[in-house]
C-alpha cells in the first residue's frame, strides 16, 4: 500500500510541474450506484479524481489521472477501496459538450487482500458553468471474473 500512495504522490507531483503547459488541471468528485455484480454486494460508489490534460487540438486533450474509488459495502460486507491510475482522453463535441474516457489500472488499496485490475471509465460531459462540468461515468473493474462497476454523476473543476 505504501508503494501506491508513493506512486500516487510522485503522479501529482508531475502533474503540478506541468501545469504551466498548454492544458489543464482538473479535480472532481463522483458519487454512484454499483452496477453488474457489485450491486448485490455494495451500497454506494464514491470517487475522487485529480488530472492533468494537455491540449493535443483545440477539440481533444490526453494526460494522465488518479483517482480515489471507494464502495460502500451493504450489511455485513466490507468496504472496497481502489487508486486507479490512468491515461485520460476528452473531445470536445460541442462549446459545452465533451466525451471521454480513461483507461488504466486500479490498485487495491483496502482491504489489503483487494486485487487489482485493468481499469476504464467512459463518460460524458456538460459544462453548465466557466470551468465546471457535470459528467455521467460507468467505472469498472474485472476482478476474478466478477466485474465490480458503478455509474455515477458528479462535477470537475477546471483550472
Amino acid at each position: 500500500m505504501k508503494k501506491i500512495l508513493l506512486i500516487a504522490a510522485f503522479t501529482l507531483l508531475g502533474l503540478n510541474s506541468v501545469v504551466a503547459q498548454n492544458g489543464s488541471f482538473n479535480i472532481g468528485g463522483n458519487i454512484g450506484h454499483p452496477t453488474a455484480d457489485a450491486d448485490e454486494l455494495l451500497a454506494t460508489a464514491m470517487s475522487g479524481e485529480v488530472n492533468f490534460l494537455f491540449d493535443v487540438s483545440d477539440k481533444f486533450k490526453v494526460g494522465p489521472s488518479v483517482s480515489y474509488l471507494y464502495y460502500v459495502g451493504k450489511q455485513g460486507v466490507a468496504d472496497f477501496t481502489y487508486l486507479p491510475l490512468a491515461g485520460v482522453a476528452r473531445y470536445a463535441v460541442s462549446e459545452k459538450f465533451t466525451v471521454g474516457a480513461d483507461l488504466g489500472y486500479a490498485f487495491g488499496v483496502f482491504p489489503e487482500s483487494n486485487d487489482n485490475s485493468f481499469y476504464y471509465r467512459p463518460m460524458v460531459g456538460y459544462e453548465f458553468m466557466k470551468n465546471v462540468t457535470i459528467q455521467v461515468t460507468y467505472s469498472s473493474m474485472s476482478i476474478n471474473s466478477e466485474t465490480i462497476a458503478n455509474i455515477a454523476s458528479g462535477v470537475v473543476y477546471h483550472f
